[in-house]
């Protein structure tokens, strides 16, 4: 442990030479909703907008004989691998899975410039990691895991270095973000059992979970892509070797709708632009209650590599959690004065956002896709009370998977 502290710290030394540290800001905001004193390290500052940097960064410098780089990414490891990558001038040859948000893959060749190659394969990380390292094998060339390397642990393990050195003291709770298990595993092994943890995961993509409960790393059969910085199906063997007594007490879950809603406070109320993954700190808070009550709690805002494109995804998707927007099919009889019939049912904060409906000439009843936006979730109980008196059947398809991608 101590020898790990000593290379954690001197990786946060060298890495002053590449970008100062990243604020440690206490949240006003946040501290008076859970009666705490919370912190966030932001990360989504460091000039690749994600702590990514760090590990990238500890892991070239250690190699700076090689002449060229190999990674995979879903982003930000990518970014931080090309931010390095023109710093050494050095070559890297980076894979990234297709279904990688543009804006990730556009600041990615900004910041590699004339150095990098970017090379897009796969619809999921774990296809793209394996594409990068069969090349890299074939190839003769040095692979850069996102994770899965001591190098890279340990400049994680700087965002740890810093937050002590800021606070001037251990903080009392830390909550991180886990994708494969990089930035947890080098910030608890930091930090030791001076303060307490809560590991948080999306939950299409908890392959820490999964591997406390089967005790070894196990690959998830399906990986939601949405959080795509914490996307990973399978946690790596050297990070889950530090987090595997960690406790699953301490992981909790998140579903990826609830967190567009602290992606979208934190947008409103502080102007601060997280990404799914970087936001799942800040959303874990509601989970810990009284567990954090007037403790010092830093959240690690690990991202901010936001696409505005993905915006109107992230409205929808926090409203339909929240209950504010539902999507239903709607048996509509066939006769003159039904659609005003039924349109008489909604509410006076009821707003109609998708209507979609084709008349069937031999038909008695047709079938309605209905979309409604309301004010507050109660409005529903109301609404569908008055379609089961008027004798309208209907179906909510709100939380169908498979439907609601078709909406």
């Amino acid at each position: 442990m101590t020898h790990f502290i000593e290379l954690a710290d001197q990786a946060e030394k060298a890495i002053r030479d590449v970008f100062p540290p990243t604020p440690l800001q206490r949240n006003e905001h946040l501290s008076a909703i859970y009666d705490a004193d919370i912190w966030l390290k932001r990360e989504d500052l460091s000039p690749v907008r994600s702590y990514k940097l760090r590990g990238a960064f500890n892991a070239m410098r250690k190699f700076s004989d090689k002449k060229a780089f190999v990674c995979a990414s879903a982003g930000n490891h990518a970014q931080g691998v090309a931010f390095m990558c023109r710093q050494l001038k050095v070559n890297g040859i980076i894979f990234m899975p297709v279904t990688t948000p543009q804006q990730k893959i556009q600041k990615t060749q900004i910041f590699g410039g004339e150095f990098i190659e970017v090379r897009l394969t796969g619809d999921y990380f774990d296809d793209c990691l394996h594409t990068a390292q069969t090349f890299c094998e074939k190839e003769s060339l040095h692979f850069l895991s996102p994770f899965d390397d001591e190098n890279i642990i340990i400049g994680q393990a700087s965002v740890g270095v810093e937050i002590k050195k800021q606070l001037n003291n251990n903080p009392d709770h830390i909550i991180l973000p886990v994708g494969g298990g990089g930035l947890s595993a080098g910030v608890t092994s930091y930090f030791g059992s001076q303060c307490t943890y809560t590991l948080v995961e999306p939950l299409g993509g908890a392959c820490l979970r999964e591997a406390l409960i089967n005790g070894k790393p196990t690959k998830l059969d399906t990986v939601n892509t949405f959080a795509d910085g914490a996307a990973v199906g399978k946690i790596g063997e050297k990070t889950f070797s530090r987090l595997r007594n960690i406790g699953l007490a301490n992981v909790i879950t998140i579903p990826e709708d609830r967190i567009c809603i602290s992606m979208l406070d934190m947008l409103n109320v502080e102007g601060i632009v997280l990404e799914p993954a970087g936001a799942l700190a800040v959303d874990a808070l509601q989970d810990l209650g009284q567990a954090i009550r007037g403790r010092r709690v830093v959240c690690v805002t690990s991202g901010g590599n936001f696409d505005f494109e993905r915006l109107p995804e992230v409205k929808e998707r926090a409203q339909r959690f929240a209950g504010l927007k539902k999507y239903l099919i709607l048996r509509m009889p066939q006769r003159p004065g039904a659609l005003k019939e039924f349109l008489n049912f909604l509410g006076p904060e009821d707003d109609i956002t998708r209507f979609e409906y084709l008349k069937k000439s031999a038909r008695n009843f047709g079938s309605i896709l209905i979309g409604i936006e309301t004010k507050s979730p109660d409005s529903f109980n109301d609404f569908f009370q008055r379609l089961k008196d008027a004798g309208f059947t209907y179906s909510d398809i709100t939380n169908d998977e498979t439907l609601s991608q078709f909406v």
